[in-house]
């Protein structure tokens, strides 16, 4: 894969034992230097108006007055320094980058994957929350749209949290679909099944929210499913994964079952669906916060990318899940 990656988001200092801190960025450059075709693109920093396109600029104006009086506790989650600014426009330059060269043609071995922090999911149209200043998923599917590269985008959230902000962005949009698996109850405790979209949106939202202790086979059941009948009715120009690694079983901070091969086996799922629907494909870093796992999937994907085969699953859907899914099909029409 081509990662786009800069030193500058190592800026953004979020203080000793905060799980969201520059090593994972570290973690993750350590993990991909034992894997073959690696290869890393810098990004200009996005710039305010690709900002402003999907947050307020009230707010926008407030975190960069914040930012330069030296920063501090935004809230008792989220974290500034006199670095984040510009690695905040940084992460979202980069998710851009991915956004324009997958749909300009940048596929197969050199599917990008933009690998900075601090990442954006939760980042609503008006603030900043749960460790993210600006969606840059969300930065990225509009810039492709504004430029007239793309007419329809489909943002898929494997993060174990679900990414209200990026919900909350397009929720009554009909040229952006949202599709999120996460763990049911964690923060920030939205995302639920009959969430689907308002107004011009309506059916453009797809929640499945797990119970906790879910594997492999229930992602796997739920993307077959659900998530790509929906993909494949909303027929995307570019499929956009915002990529958190923090349902994988050994992460501190969930309860999820995903393994190491499972994200393989996920990737696996969403490149045969990108390619059912003759959609570009590219990624963006979202949570992950045990170093380890977060670097092994991320190297998951990679590999995935760059030709292994996963290996596939024994395991059987829990019939939480079946129920769910049935749900939600009934829900979309699907």
């Amino acid at each position: 894969m081509r990662f786009g990656y800069s030193e500058r988001c190592l800026e953004h200092d979020t203080g000793e034992r905060h799980p969201e801190n520059p090593d994972r960025l570290r973690a993750i450059r350590r993990g991909l230097a034992k894997r073959h075709g690696v290869e890393y693109a810098e990004a200009d920093p996005a710039v305010k108006a690709a900002i402003t396109a999907v947050h307020d600029a009230d707010y926008v104006d407030e975190l960069e007055s914040f930012v330069a009086d030296g920063g501090g506790s935004w809230d008792p989650d989220t974290v500034a320094s006199e670095g984040t600014w510009e690695a905040a426009l940084t992460s979202a330059g980069l998710a851009q980058w991915a956004a324009r060269e997958a749909v300009n043609g940048l596929t197969g071995r050199q599917t990008p994957f933009a690998i900075g922090r601090p990442p954006g999911h939760h980042a609503v149209t008006g603030d900043a929350m749960g460790f993210c200043f600006f969606n840059n998923a969300a930065v990225a599917a509009q810039t492709v749209l504004d430029e007239d590269l793309a007419d329809r985008v489909a943002v898929f959230d494997w993060d174990v949290h679900h990414g209200n902000g990026t919900q909350d962005i397009f929720y009554d949009r009909d040229d952006v679909l949202y599709a999120s698996i996460h763990e049911d109850g964690l923060y920030p405790d939205t995302g639920a099944l009959d969430e689907t979209g308002d107004g011009d949106g309506e059916g453009t939202t797809v929640n499945l929210p797990l119970a906790a202790g879910a594997g492999d086979a229930d992602y796997l059941y739920a993307v077959d499913e659900a998530v790509a009948p929906a993909v494949e009715r909303f027929d995307p120009d570019l499929l956009l994964v915002s990529a958190g690694f923090d349902a994988h079983r050994h992460d501190p901070i969930s309860r999820m079952r995903v393994s190491s091969e499972g994200y393989a086996l996920l990737t696996d799922r969403i490149r045969s669906l990108a390619d059912d629907v003759g959609a570009a494909d590219a990624y963006v870093l979202e949570g992950g916060y045990g170093l380890d796992t977060l670097a092994e999937g991320v190297s998951m994907v990679h590999e995935t990318y760059d030709g292994r085969t996963p290996v596939d699953t024994d395991e059987e859907p829990d019939e939480k899940t079946e129920t769910l899914v049935e749900d939600l099909r009934s829900e979309l029409g699907l």
